[in-house]
């Protein structure tokens, strides 16, 4: 089950290491390191679970849980340092689902992930691909290049996603127009350029030199990870 998932911690190095954990899961996954940033980030990005730790600079996580509950029901998981039992019931009474207790197992969190996303319905048993710094999630309909959001055209999508689901293979053009069936009776191959094209402002840092959508010339085009230009 893939999921997006907010992470708030403010330990660069624990949040690092959750960031890990949770892709290796096929999960989607936002870091921020403050509670007003976690905040934020879950109106904008409406997220299937929070991540929460409690000890934060600014708005610790139990504020930043009673902010989440008077506005969503976002499964939240608390991590927490704090292992009295006042400190636990505190953050269950306000509204969080589970909490672990640090320092906290890799298998044990995942578990307790797998457990929440389960029992509330969340999340999607599609996969999210992953390529570099390329981020294709067909249940949501988005794409992320480097973390910023870019609006795709639907023939587009199309193409990113059939590229990304086959990371460094290289695919025809006439097997991207298969891709493309039912968008338009007319469709050329000279059509699947033109998407390519546009797609690669859209994804790459350097559009004339792209490093991530690359032609294969006589054959077609694969989506690579990041390398030098």
């Amino acid at each position: 089950m893939c999921a997006n998932v907010l992470v708030a911690e403010d330990d660069p190095k624990q949040a690092e290491l959750l960031r890990r954990y949770l892709r290796r899961e096929g999960h989607s996954v936002v870091v921020v390191h403050d509670g007003r940033a976690a905040l934020d980030a879950a109106r904008a990005r409406r997220p299937d679970l929070v991540l929460l730790d409690v000890m934060m600079p600014g708005i610790d996580g139990l504020d930043v849980c009673r902010g989440l509950r008077a506005e969503s029901d976002v499964p939240v998981l608390m991590l927490t340092a704090r292992s009295t039992e006042d400190d636990l019931l505190r953050g269950l009474d306000l509204g969080a689902d589970d909490y672990v207790t640090k320092p906290y197992s890799p298998r044990e969190l995942m578990a307790r992930v797998r457990t929440l996303l389960r029992r509330t319905g969340r999340g999607s048993g599609e996969p999210v691909y992953r390529v570099g710094g390329i981020t294709v999630d067909p249940e949501r309909h988005t794409v992320l290049a480097d973390g910023r959001e870019v609006e795709c055209t639907p023939a587009e999508f199309r193409i990113l996603e059939a590229l990304a689901a086959r990371p460094g293979r290289v695919l025809t053009r006439a097997q991207l127009l298969e891709h493309l069936h039912g968008f338009d009776r007319f469709i050329t191959e000279r059509t699947v350029d033109v998407h390519v094209k546009n797609l690669r402002k859209k994804i790459e840092p350097q559009p004339r030199r792209p490093v991530r959508l690359c032609t294969v010339y006589g054959v077609g085009y694969k989506l690579v990870g990041d390398r030098a230009p």
